[in-house]
Parts: structure tokens; sequence; C-alpha cells
């Protein structure tokens, strides 16, 4: 009985080891707003006179949806009034190049990219079209980790500026 009480207190003094701190979990990493980066990527430079085409109400009407949606962060809603504006007119730079964006801001990178530069094959090539076209091209790779391919896709994008003729 004593070996029982001499190992009782034993025990009792007996020390716990000290808590160990835990690290808080890192914050998810912000998300990028690859909408607003395009647009800005793709900010007026100057260096061209931009001209919009007349198109049937019914497209601008499709088109005016999609801006709302996106406003509103509805993108599935903006994906699906593109879509509907790219079959009436199927081969419109400009419709191609917003839901290519939507898509981005998806993060349907591989279709975002393939129908960027779609619309660059069809469009002027140049100027803020041509900036977008390459900006969707060039968040979509380093999204997927693609900085050489995100390089060459920057370089493309400023190939699109339009330097004035010099005048003597």
């Amino acid at each position: 009985m004593v070996w029982l009480a001499s190992l009782l207190t034993l025990a009792g003094c007996a020390s716990t080891p000290p808590p160990v701190a835990q690290q808080p979990p890192e914050p998810p990493a912000p998300t990028r707003d690859l909408l607003a980066e395009v647009r800005l990527a793709a900010a007026d430079a100057g260096d061209v006179i931009e001209v919009q085409p007349l198109r049937d109400p019914g497209v601008d009407d499709l088109l005016l949806r999609a801006e709302r949606g996106t406003e509103r962060g509805r993108l599935k809603s903006a994906d699906r009034a593109l879509s509907k504006a790219l079959e009436l007119v199927p081969n419109d730079p400009e419709i191609m190049q917003r839901r290519a964006e939507v898509l981005l801001a998806r993060r349907q990178l591989d279709e975002a990219e393939q129908l960027a530069y779609q619309s660059f094959e069809r469009g002027p090539q140049l100027g803020s079209l041509c900036r977008r076209n390459w900006a969707t091209v060039q968040f979509a790779r380093e999204e997927r980790g693609d900085q050489e391919g995100a390089a060459r896709a920057l370089d493309q994008r400023l190939r699109c500026v339009v330097e004035p003729p010099v005048r003597m």
C-alpha cells in the first residue's frame, strides 16, 4: 500500500509537456481579378482610333446582359449571353474576346486562351483588342504556371501598340 501511495505522489509531480503552439493555417492566396487585369493591360495607349461596328439590336442586348452579369459577378450568366451572341455573329472578334475574358475569370484557362487567339486571328491585330487578346493568353498561361509561355504572350501584347509616324 505504501508503494501505491508513493507511486501516486510521484505521478502527481509528473509534469506534462508544455502545449505546442500551433501555427495558424496560411491564409489562402488572394484570387486574382483576371478580368480587371486584362482590361488594365489593354488600357488606351492613344495609338489607334477605335471603330465600333453597327450591330443587331438583339446582339447589343445580349452584350449588355453579359456586361451586367460580369459586373455583378454572375459569370455563368454572362458566359451564356456571350455564347448566344456568338451564335448570331460567330466570327465577331470583339464578342469572342469578351467571352474569352469571362472564361478566364471563370478559370476555364484552356478555352479562354484558344478563344482569345481566335479573336486575334480574326481581329485587327493592333490596338486595344489585340492587347486584350494577348493579355488573356498571358494570364491564362501564368495561372497554369507556364511562365515562359506567359513571357512570349507579353511580348506579343507589346507589339500591339502602333507607333506613330515620325514627323519632321
